[in-house]
Order: C-alpha cells, then sequence, then structure tokens
C-alpha cells in the first residue's frame, strides 16, 4: 500500500475519532486520575472513545499490523506496521476547555515514523507529515508547512508543556536552554511541535514522554524541515528527553547546552 492511502485511511480515522470526541469538550464528563498518588495523570470517557472507534477501524482494515495505545495497550507491535495512537494529546487543557489538544495518529514501519497525523477536531485544523515533507488543512485553507530558519538561540522561541515537569539534572539542564533564548512559552502539549513545523516557534523541549506522545509528531516536522531526537541525539521515536528544533544548527546549539 502506497503513503497515499495510508495517508487516506489516517485522515478517516481522524474523521472518525473527532466525532467520538467532540460531544465531550466542554461538557460534563468523568474525569480520572491514571497517577495512582503521582503527579496528576488525567483519562476521561472522550480519550477512551476516541482510542477504540481508531482500533476497531485499524483491525477491521489492517488485520495484521500492530496497534499501540494511550489508552488500551499494545497489540502485536512486532509488526512491519504498527499504529500508535494518543487519542486526546492534551487531557489537562481538554478538560479544562482549552483547544490546545490533539488527536495523534501514528504509523511507524519497522519500528521507523514514516507518517504522522495531529488532528484538532474543534478546531479543524489538521497537520501531516511522511517525513519528506508536511501540510497544514484548516479554516485558512490547506498549505505546505516549513519551519523558521533562525540559528541563534538568542532569537529563538522555545516551548515546553511544563518547567516543573523536569526534575533534577533534566531541570538544570532545561533552565540552561531556556535562559539563552528569547521567549519561552509554556503549555500546548502537540500543539507546540506543530507550531514549531508551522514556523512560529523554534525548540520544542520535553522529557518523560511516551511513544504515543511523539510518533506521530516526528514526521510532521522532520517533513517541515526540522529535526527531533532524544537529548542524547539518537531516535526520539522511544519517548523520553525529547528536542525538535526548526534546523539542524540550531537543535546542535541547544544539545550542547543540554549536555551541559
Amino acid at each position: 500500500m502506497s503513503t497515499v492511502d495510508f495517508g487516506a485511511f489516517i485522515a478517516e480515522l481522524a474523521t472518525q475519532s473527532g466525532q467520538a470526541i467532540l460531544p465531550f469538550f466542554r461538557a460534563h464528563h468523568a474525569t480520572e486520575d491514571k497517577s495512582l498518588g503521582g503527579v496528576f495523570d488525567p483519562v476521561t470517557e472522550a480519550d477512551r472513545a476516541g482510542e477504540n472507534v481508531m482500533r476497531h477501524l485499524i483491525k477491521r482494515s489492517f488485520p495484521a499490523h500492530g496497534v499501540l495505545g494511550e489508552e488500551f495497550g499494545n497489540e502485536n507491535v512486532d509488526a512491519e506496521y504498527v499504529w500508535v495512537l494518543d487519542p486526546i494529546d492534551g487531557t489537562r487543557a481538554f478538560i479544562s476547555g482549552i483547544p490546545v489538544w490533539g488527536t495523534l495518529i501514528g504509523l511507524t514501519r519497522d519500528g521507523v515514523p514514516v507518517y504522522g497525523m495531529m488532528h484538532q477536531p474543534f478546531t479543524g485544523e489538521r497537520y501531516s507529515g511522511d517525513g519528506r515533507q508536511a501540510r497544514y488543512e484548516g479554516p485558512n485553507g490547506p498549505r505546505v508547512l516549513r519551519t523558521r530558519q533562525i540559528t541563534n538561540l538568542g532569537e529563538a522561541t522555545l516551548m515546553t508543556t511544563s518547567p516543573g515537569l523536569f526534575k533534577g539534572a533534566e531541570a538544570e539542564a532545561y533552565a540552561r536552554v531556556e535562559s539563552q533564548v528569547r521567549l519561552p512559552r509554556y503549555g500546548c502539549d502537540c500543539y507546540a511541535y506543530c507550531m514549531l513545523a508551522a514556523g512560529h516557534v523554534d525548540l520544542v523541549i520535553e522529557a518523560g514522554l511516551k511513544p504515543y506522545d511523539i510518533v506521530a509528531l516526528i514526521p510532521i516536522i522532520e517533513g517541515a524541515g526540522g529535526i527531533v531526537t532524544s537529548w542524547d541525539g539518537g531516535s526520539a521515536a522511544g519517548g523520553g528527553t525529547v528536542i525538535a528544533a526548526g534546523n539542524k544548527t540550531l537543535h546542535q546549539a541547544a544539545l550542547s547546552l543540554l549536555a551541559g
């Protein structure tokens, strides 16, 4: 099957999951805490509804494929093709009524991210990429995504979900980068990476990510001309500490600061 076919199928996954999730947004619904007493980690009925829809469509259309999802675990993850799903990335924003959450739909082949989409059904926006190109579809019409080519940290805008999520040496490493940039901004989860791909921000630095938090975003950023790695310069597909930058020069400058 071609990338174009996968793109069309992912678009359908986005449509169907969006229809399942939207009725819960800015509505009264139950929220559970998955943290078991740690940092608040909410999950809602909307998370489960969105992932259920996507899993059903994948199993019906590609029964040999694997699925790695946030809410319902892993199935057949040794398959050639594995779908990596996060029905609501940014659940804290979702339960707060703020539309900076999104549905992440990623596809790996032999463990390598090859296609991804971030869908925000409330705003009607879709960011997608295959590692070679990236596109936006939304109220302002379709366009090709390109990262901003700022190479000086002193001119850069940096985003992270929250500095409070970094602990110990990671907090110190992040602070070294933040102290050098022109503008740090917090929040936005997956939206931050899409803003990087669209050329509005220059760096995203995070820690404690899971594969479903980042896999779908890698082909979007790379397709827009950016770079995404772990803090040691390796693959970001496994999650953990992640840095995304608009270009290699800025990426290397930030990596050097993270390394101390």
